[in-house]
């Protein structure tokens, strides 16, 4: 029995303060939910979780991207619409001016309707969308996504250009509809040609939108991934941390409780020399 060194106290001391440490510990996970608070907790981990949080950034962008693309592709959808709509009318006004019992008067009439109908086409032509045409001559080189390992996802779109039809429409007007039902005729066939022109431009554009669908759900089926992976390494399972912030407040009392009877310990040695 000894006085001057309480070898139990020191002991229970040490072990309350790594006790009280793991219940901070444990406090701050559950508060954060985070399971790294500290680079010392796990660097390797903190380290993954980093490049996982700068990749999902990436992909977050590349959604977003996908999702500008795909209404400028819409864009082009809506306007072709309304030029499909000016051509069935074209078309049918050409057919009426073929008929030999109209007058030049009704004549006329058809064919100035038919001209602004061109000129609303051609109006088309310079439509923008962000100060981007929308019409463009050329394709563009779009960069969707970024892969795993760090490479962009490429993809060059079909080019989506009118000037097909605006030409075939160009040479209706030059036959025009008041001549006669056989220069109304070759307008006619010129509006169909036309109509088939933009038939084929409507494709393309529905298989640039199937594309763009289909990078979209892939980048977020990604997205959705790399999230699940990354909060494996960063999350803190909130039920087996619980359990632990639990045993550890109880080694914290159990400690004080101890650290107490400790200090008492060395009083009994009064009773040797009183």
């Amino acid at each position: 029995m000894i006085i001057n060194t309480n070898i139990g106290s020191n002991t229970a001391a040490r072990i309350l303060n790594d006790s009280s440490q793991a219940l901070q510990k444990s406090l701050q996970r559950l508060s954060t939910g985070k399971k790294n608070t500290s680079l010392q907790d796990d660097t390797a981990g903190a380290v993954v979780g980093n490049k996982f949080t700068a990749e999902l950034g990436r992909l977050s962008a590349s959604k977003s991207n996908v999702a500008n693309l795909m209404s400028y592709t819409e864009t082009q959808s809506g306007y072709l619409e309304q030029i499909s709509g000016a051509l069935n009318r074209m078309s049918e006004l050409a057919m009426l001016a073929t008929d030999a019992t109209k007058s030049s008067s009704d004549l006329v009439a058809y064919s100035d309707e038919f001209l602004a109908l061109k000129d609303f086409i051609d109006d088309m032509g310079s439509k923008e969308f962000n100060g981007k045409s929308v019409f463009g001559a050329g394709a563009d080189k779009a960069y969707l996504g970024i892969q795993s390992d760090g490479t962009a996802i490429e993809w060059t779109s079909t080019a989506i250009a009118i000037g097909s039809i605006t030409a075939d429409v160009a040479a209706a007007a030059t036959h025009g509809l008041t001549t006669n039902a056989a220069t109304a005729a070759l307008a006619l066939d010129d509006i169909q040609a036309a109509i088939d022109d933009l038939g084929a431009t409507v494709s393309d554009v529905g298989s640039n939108l199937s594309r763009l669908e289909s990078e979209r759900s892939s980048l977020a089926i990604l997205q959705d991934n790399m999230s699940a992976a990354r909060s494996r390494i960063v999350d803190v399972d909130v039920a087996e941390e619980s359990a632990n912030f639990a045993k550890q407040q109880i080694l914290v009392q159990s400690g004080t409780a101890m650290l107490a009877q400790a200090n008492i310990l060395p009083q009994s040695a009064l009773r040797l020399i009183s």
